[in-house]
């Protein structure tokens, strides 16, 4: 028989085991580094959407207060628009412009669509048909007023408004 050579000796197999085990100790350690790395980036990751919701409702809080006060200023502009005796047009001016503010924060509301929209046609008959509003000021000014006190009915009441203007006429 004829005699088969090792191609190892003993002292190669035991460099090359603790070569190996090397080897596996690194990519363990390798291993544990990317999984942690992996859930420090997902718990940041968790901390940004969770700081992001919150500023997107305190946005929306903000755009909601600002929306109160513009119908508020609104409400007061008709009432001193009402009991004015000087320059109308100028008032009539002021008014519109904060009737814009109003529904530009209006716009910004999300979840707020039909209330957009009521607002976004007060708005436009305000700018276009100004002859016929100043007949109307006191029910636009009513259906506002409701609107601040959180009733349902002032946006009904703004709807019948614009629904009662001659869009065909001035």
């Amino acid at each position: 028989m004829a005699k088969i050579k090792k191609k190892n000796n003993a002292e190669q197999m035991i460099n090359y085991t603790y070569r190996d085990i090397g080897q596996e100790y690194l990519m363990k350690k390798k291993t544990v580094r990317a999984v942690t790395f992996s859930l420090i980036t997902f718990v940041a990751l968790l901390v940004f959407i969770a700081l992001y919701i919150e500023e997107t409702k305190e946005v929306q809080r903000t755009y909601r207060r600002e929306y109160r006060e513009c119908l508020e200023t609104v409400s007061e502009d008709i009432k001193y628009y009402q009991n004015a005796e000087g320059d109308f047009e100028f008032r009539y001016r002021h008014l519109v412009a904060d009737m814009c503010s109003a529904n530009s924060f209006a716009v910004l509301i999300n979840d707020f669509t039909d209330e957009q929209r009521a607002i976004g046609e007060l708005y436009t008959v305000f700018l276009k048909y100004p002859e016929q509003m100043k007949e109307k000021l006191a029910e636009a000014k009513q259906g506002i007023d409701d609107i601040l006190a959180n009733l349902d009915k002032g946006y009904d009441e703004i709807r019948a408004v614009v629904d009662s203007i001659d869009l065909k006429g001035y």
